[in-house]
């Protein structure tokens, strides 16, 4: 049995990966901003702290085994200094609780943004390409900036490794699912791009699968990151046609070009800067590519350093994530 911390366990992916823990049978200590109604019944010790509270974080990982280290500010809208406090400083303070109080192992949540550039043909890749120079969005940037950081404190003392799940998702979704779902719903989803692009999507249970498996192969994969997914890219526009048609939202019916698209999006955008608007725009130039090109993966280094095979096939996983939906209904996701 071994003592694990999950920072941001109340979260999505964090919780998930809190579940297989304690069905395995580890102790588990989750650090989250506040309470979450999902842990409530979990054998959990839990700590209500910002994980830009360095101290906190530290007393935090206190005589674990492995840190888990999952939260971060994610979305592509909001102030520099926010991403750069949460996902930079934060992570910081995370190796550095790991080193006063000899954490040996941390398995930090990445994401396959850190290498993404408009120009860059991402199609069956692995995990040398380099991290671009320019970001287009601050989540990008400072994920990259953190997991370089995590990449170069491995050791022998310290053992870093970066799982780069793409797109997760699956019943409990707070964010993709429900606005893709929603703005479908409303008519507001337009087609972006011709509709034959592939991409990589990963299910909720494979994701936190990854990321244990990670801990347990620790000696192949210290020091390096891996790309995870389902195991085989969607054509995105069918897959979403093919949940629209599951939770009963009619196709969709209007098509952009990705020009007009992320002109729409570079508008929006210096729209709300200058206006000073804090929610995020309906669409930006980052969401415009990601919505009309190809983005995916190849998960063979996962798959011989990690032994991950995705235990939710993507058919089933869609098919779980379609009965969620009309299970709790659209307008209350």
């Amino acid at each position: 049995m071994s003592t694990c911390l999950v920072t941001g366990g109340g979260g999505f992916l964090g919780l998930a990966i809190v579940k297989k823990l304690l069905a395995r049978g580890d102790k588990v200590k989750v650090l989250s901003r506040s309470h979450h109604d999902s842990l409530n019944g979990l054998d959990v010790e839990f700590t209500a702290a910002d994980i830009t509270n360095a101290a906190a974080v530290a007393q935090a990982c206190q005589g674990c085994d492995i840190v888990f280290h999952v939260a971060s500010k994610a979305g592509i809208w909001g102030s520099d200094r926010e991403y750069e406090a949460v996902n930079i400083e934060g992570c910081h303070n995370v190796l550095m609780g790991c080193r006063t109080h000899k954490v040996p192992i941390l398995v930090y949540t990445s994401t396959p943004s850190v290498i993404y550039h408009p120009q860059a043909k991402i199609e069956n890749i692995q995990e040398d390409i380099p991290y671009p120079t320019q970001f287009e969005c601050a989540y990008a940037r400072t994920k990259a900036a953190a997991e370089r950081e995590v990449l170069s404190a491995n050791c022998a003392e310290l053992a870093t490794v970066a799982i780069r799940p793409h797109l997760i998702y699956g019943p409990g979704d707070p964010n993709l699912i429900p606005r893709v779902l929603k703005r479908a719903k409303a008519g507001q989803l337009p087609q972006v791009g011709d509709g034959t692009n592939k991409v990589d999507i990963t299910y909720i249970d494979n994701a936190a699968q990854a990321h244990l498996l990670a801990a347990e192969h620790i000696q192949e994969a210290a020091g390096k990151a891996y790309f995870i997914s389902d195991g085989s890219p969607v054509v995105l526009w069918d897959w979403i046609a093919e949940l629209l048609r599951l939770v009963n939202v009619p196709p969709l019916k209007r098509k952009l070009s990705l020009g007009t698209t992320r002109a729409i999006g570079a508008v929006l955008e210096g729209v709300y800067k200058v206006l000073r608007i804090k929610t995020e725009p309906k669409m930006t130039r980052f969401t415009a590519q990601q919505l009309a090109t190809s983005h995916y993966f190849n998960i063979s280094n996962a798959k011989r350093d990690l032994r991950y095979e995705p235990e939710v096939s993507g058919a089933e996983g869609l098919r779980r994530l379609a009965e969620w939906v009309n299970a709790t209904g659209i307008d209350n996701l």
